[in-house]
């Protein structure tokens, strides 16, 4: 994120939304770069559009990844914001606007309410052998 944000590192917190613009995670196609992002303590990522490798390897870590331009272009830095995966709702709690994005297929909102894909297939294997 250095040649992004050079801050970013000192301004992320625990629980905090990212913003981002166009093919994010474009040159990214080991895990490395949503863990390093989940473990800087973001919990989603918002962006105009994503590479497709760096969107599944978020969603088969865990971290909730959606596409919303118009979202992007209507949330500023230090915005307080609400995301509600299960019908793709954003809300910019500052200005009050609301956004739609395309809410996750319900398999991939069982991969993200489990975790990620290891722990998701965890459990369904608990499942099929109890």
């Amino acid at each position: 994120m250095e040649t992004a944000d050079e801050d970013f590192v000192k301004r992320v917190k625990e629980g905090d939304i990212m913003i981002a613009g166009i093919n994010f995670g474009c040159g990214s196609s080991r895990e490395h770069a949503p863990i390093s992002i989940r473990g800087a303590g973001v919990t989603c990522i918002i962006a105009k559009s994503f590479a497709r490798i760096f969107f599944r390897n978020s969603i088969n870590l865990g971290l909730p990844v959606l596409e919303c331009p118009e979202a992007v272009d209507g949330i500023h830095a230090g915005d307080e914001v609400d995301v509600d995966l299960e019908t793709g709702t954003i809300r910019n709690l500052t200005t009050e606007a609301t956004f739609k994005a395309k809410p996750f297929e319900p398999f991939m909102m069982e991969i993200l309410e489990s975790g990620g894909l290891i722990e998701y297939t965890k459990r369904r294997l608990a499942a099929a052998n109890s």
